[in-house]
């Protein structure tokens, strides 16, 4: 049987409302990550993947952890960075971009990642797997002014 939540909460996530009522849902959920280890997040009550992502400030030199929604994919897991569909690309990506070495943890481990930006025929076959998971990648892509970034952060 299908998760009520989840089938309710991706039908209204492509909505052009849902980025403002629900924006608070990303550090509310990052804190619930690591309030939990990395155990679990809000996401997961709908039964979306997450995980959280530790890069590296790429101005700060800090350490930047944020919840973000994720599609398995082999041993390994895919992002977007679509920020909602927003203008802008989302730090967490430029971040990536400048220093590609990062951690995840998914269900309470932590592991080293490196990610990679996809491009082309990759990119594409990468984003139809993330957005059958998710399927508001699809609005939030015809909303944003630019490509949405895809990465795949392979085990390091």
């Amino acid at each position: 049987m299908r998760n009520p939540l989840g089938v309710a909460i991706r039908r209204v996530g492509r909505e052009p409302w849902f980025p403002r009522a629900f924006g608070w849902i990303v550090p509310v959920d990052t804190l619930v990550h690591r309030m939990s280890g990395g155990r679990f997040g809000l996401t997961g009550l709908a039964g979306v993947n997450s995980l959280l992502l530790t890069t590296t400030g790429r101005r700060s030199g800090e350490p930047r952890t944020v919840a973000l929604t994720c599609a398995p994919y082999q041993d390994d897991y895919l992002v977007a960075g679509s920020n909602w569909g927003g203008d802008r690309h989302p730090g967490w990506s430029a971040n990536l971009l400048a220093e590609p070495a990062a951690t995840i943890t998914v269900h309470g481990r932590a592991r080293p990642v490196r990610a990679r930006l996809l491009a082309g025929p990759e990119r594409e076959r990468m984003w139809a797997v993330l957005a059958a998971h998710w399927p508001p990648y699809h609005a939030y892509a015809a909303r944003a002014d630019r490509e949405i970034r895809v990465f795949l952060l392979e085990r390091a």
